[in-house]
């Protein structure tokens, strides 16, 4: 069986807990509430890092957009709805009750190298952009174009990280932009409770 697994439904997002299972990867598509990230100058705006409970979500992310420069209005609405609706998904199927929430503008090639992170689990879903890379660990040494995996913008990854998989079957790292160019908004979740979270 591969350990990744995907579906058009958020619940393959639940599949993460199956030993065997080390990407769970929700083919969402981006919804079109956020179609306005596309043209949006990202130029300005500062990234989004902090930690949250689940009864604070739409407050603290409300504050923290705003904060970090995103539009008033219904723009910044639909962002924040999307954020809160993966973190309370997430903490669900996690069984914690608070987050670390990061939303991240990536201009440079971070994070370049395939690599598992130590957490228990990492939610990374790429809002504007080129998606997130992942690739079979028994496959890196090959590491050929048709090796290397990715995913849309707007498709929901859940990996397992070291914490809960010591030997990782899959591995993932960030476009490197200097080859494709543009700008990545990349939103990263981290369970608190249950481990702590690093780039």
């Amino acid at each position: 069986m591969s350990a990744a697994v995907c579906a058009n439904a958020p619940e393959v997002l639940t599949r993460i807990a199956e030993p065997e299972v080390h990407l769970a990867i929700w083919e969402a598509g981006r919804p079109a509430g956020l179609d306005w990230l596309d043209t949006f100058d990202l130029a300005g705006i500062s990234d989004l890092s902090f930690p949250c409970a689940l009864t604070d979500l739409d407050r603290e992310i409300g504050e923290g957009l705003e904060e970090a420069g995103y539009p008033d209005g219904a723009k910044s609405d639909a962002l924040a709805g999307v954020m809160a609706d993966l973190a309370r998904r997430f903490a669900a199927i996690m069984g914690c009750d608070a987050v670390k929430v990061r939303l991240e503008v990536i201009r440079t090639d971070a994070c370049r190298k395939f690599h598992a992170d130590y957490v228990p689990a990492r939610l990374i879903a790429t809002l504007a952009g080129p998606g997130t890379q992942w690739i079979a660990a028994d496959r890196i040494i090959e590491g050929s174009p048709e090796e290397i995996h990715q995913m849309r913008a707007g498709d929901v990854g859940l990996f397992k990280g070291r914490l809960l998989a010591p030997e990782p079957a899959i591995l993932h790292r960030s476009v490197p932009l200097s080859a494709v160019g543009g700008t990545r908004l990349l939103l990263v979740l981290d369970p608190l409770g249950v481990g702590e979270g690093t780039r």
